[in-house]
């Protein structure tokens, strides 16, 4: 299947409120009938129970913003869109935090849990007015525009992650997406995060032998 249906199929959900993009070259929005962001974040489909009902999103709510961030950072291989949306719904728990609350560290969030010095740097590419001082303000202005809160993954990728790395994804293989997460992320590789990745992987059309 090419990328661009698996990408159509995938954010399907959102695709009459999508925001409009200015070339169909990276995405396309056409209805498919395979693949779902539920099949990767299983736990999407409602906000009901939330603990912090404001931060959550729906898949419904959050393939739009999704889709605007492939198409802003250019997201174009299905390696890299499997490790940036098995990211961000690992992170998030199927998309019900953009803030971290556990253990808490002020100003980390977003929805890939950037850390703050990470947000800054998000923040003053996007231009907004912020100086660095009060992590948790420039926190509330990213989480505050959900095409900038859902575009985090992406920019991280394209920004800070090497060309070593991001080659690595964009094979498809279980070797390149641990580089990621051990080099580019710098955390660790566990079966819970790898779980995500996988389904991400299969949605999007990725081998993994």
């Amino acid at each position: 299947m090419r990328f661009s249906s698996v990408l159509a199929s995938l954010f399907y959900l959102g695709a009459l409120s999508a925001p409009s993009l200015a070339s169909p070259t990276v995405l396309t929005m056409a209805k498919r009938t395979s693949g779902s962001l539920l099949d990767i974040a299983p736990k999407a489909g409602t906000c009901a129970g939330a603990k912090f009902p404001n931060e959550c999103k729906t898949a419904a709510e959050a393939a739009p913003f999704i889709n605007q961030a492939f198409h802003t950072y250019c997201i174009t291989t299905p390696g890299e869109a499997a490790a940036i949306l098995s990211t961000m719904a690992f992170e998030t728990v199927d998309f019900k935090y953009n803030v971290n609350h556990f253990p808490g560290v002020p100003g980390q969030g977003t929805r890939n849990m950037q850390s703050p010095q990470f947000n800054l740097l998000y923040a003053q590419s996007l231009k907004l007015a912020v100086d660095g001082s009060d992590p948790k303000a420039v926190l509330a202005q990213l989480t505050a525009n959900p095409a900038y809160d859902f575009g985090s993954a992406a920019w991280f990728l394209t920004t800070q992650c090497n060309d070593t790395v991001r080659s690595g994804l964009k094979t498809g293989k279980l070797e390149g997406w641990q580089a990621y997460i051990t080099e580019c992320l710098h955390t660790t590789v566990t079966p819970e995060r790898q779980a995500y990745w996988e389904r991400a992987a299969k949605v999007m059309g990725v081998s993994i032998e």
